[in-house]
């Protein structure tokens, strides 16, 4: 990200730089204000029917950290790495839940929220993940969060990045899975702008 207009990062370049990250400089903790921050950027979203339904669960402090961490399933892609070692897990969370008294079934919103706290993190100098795939009844219990009246739908894990994320063309077998080379790279495969856009028939 290095492209600036008056010391300000181009908007593609944040984007470009927001990738996933899973492994973390764990002790260069990402603080309540910055979370409470990035909460703030979510609330101004865009929301179905205006309903604003999710709310969020800040998680920040060095012990209840260590409690979440169990709870998440780590990149599906990778089945031989069980998930960032001790030292370089991440240093806060975000849960988004809904507040299930004002709706349900908020997918669309998840991911716009999600999106934006991410974006809000990068511009910071954070990076994370956004992870589905966690033992909701379990972490729902660490964090005191009644199942009843909030369904959690998504989690972020943040922190200080310790890896490098380089993005390159989709091979020509169509596979798509991120992988890692013998530096601990991650490569992220890309579809081509050309390949995502549908045009009109030429006449």
């Amino acid at each position: 990200m290095e492209n600036k207009k008056e010391g300000v990062f181009m908007f593609k370049d944040l984007v470009y730089g927001c990738r996933s990250f899973r492994r973390f400089y764990e002790d260069q903790r990402i603080g309540k204000e910055t979370l409470m921050d990035l909460v703030d950027l979510a609330r101004m979203t865009a929301s179905t029917a205006n309903s604003q339904a999710l709310k969020y669960r800040i998680v920040y402090e060095k012990e209840e950290c260590e409690q979440l961490f169990p709870c998440i399933s780590w990149a599906g892609a990778l089945p031989d790495w069980p998930g960032p070692k001790e030292g370089e897990r991440p240093s806060g969370y975000i849960v988004i839940c809904c507040d299930l008294s004002l709706g349900k079934n908020k997918q669309w919103d998840d991911g716009i929220t999600a999106q934006t706290m991410m974006l809000g993190a990068a511009e910071k100098g954070f990076g994370g993940c956004l992870i589905g795939s966690f033992n909701r009844s379990k972490a729902a219990e660490i964090l005191g969060i009644d199942p009843e009246k909030y369904s959690l739908d998504l989690l972020l894990a943040l922190g200080k990045p310790k890896e490098k994320v380089v993005v390159v063309p989709i091979k020509e077998d169509g596979d798509v899975r991120y992988y890692r080379d013998e530096n601990q790279v991650h490569y992220v495969p890309k579809r081509a702008l050309e390949d995502v856009l549908l045009l009109p028939h030429s006449h």
